[in-house]
């Protein structure tokens, strides 16, 4: 039975191919936020980082949520998603129960109010963004298969776990790639 190919819009996510070896998407799973025909936006969803919000941005001190590692474009910049559209205005929704961006300045002052919990929203250093037509590429090479979400998998999931999970989630055929080597060449 051949399976139904699912296009790459917003809330979906790609997942790496188990020999994808560059540094930032090996064993990478993808939040798309955008994409259309001007290009590509997405958060790397399963790479936290060993470091606190608060030791990055200084107005966040204190406030323990997990911070990942977004993909390697402006990897200077403090990027966001939450799932709280009634107190942070201005987010751009990528799924249902999910949105992208907003006010920072709101999302800095709920902090200091004790008014955003840690699962509220995640933050990323940099992106993933791909150029006009560079992901369709990129998926004719089959560098990335694309599956559906929900919000619990994006928001509550072990990160660390998210790939194998995934993958396993998507039958035998990708489930056989969570044992790939890390490189096929030492075996």
């Amino acid at each position: 039975m051949k399976s139904l190919k699912i296009e790459p819009i917003a809330g979906r996510i790609l997942i790496s191919v188990p020999f994808l070896q560059d540094f930032y998407f090996r064993k990478s799973v993808i939040l798309l936020a955008d994409h259309s025909s001007e290009g590509s936006f997405g958060l790397i969803i399963n790479k936290p980082v060993d470091v606190k919000l608060g030791e990055i941005a200084s107005e966040f001190e204190g406030f323990e949520a997990p911070v990942f590692l977004g993909g390697p474009v402006k990897t200077d910049s403090l990027f966001f998603i939450h799932t709280r559209p009634d107190l942070i205005d201005e987010g751009v929704p990528i799924m249902e129960g999910l949105y992208w961006g907003g006010n920072i300045d709101t999302v800095r002052d709920l902090i200091k109010e004790h008014l955003l919990e840690k699962d509220d929203i995640r933050f990323f250093v940099g992106y993933s963004g791909w150029s006009a037509k560079q992901l369709d590429r990129e998926l004719e090479e089959k560098s990335w298969v694309v599956s559906l979400t929900d919000l619990k998998q994006v928001i509550k999931s072990n990160p660390l776990e998210l790939w194998s999970q995934t993958l396993k989630k998507l039958g035998r055929e990708y489930s056989l790639w969570v044992n790939y080597p890390p490189d096929p060449t030492l075996n």
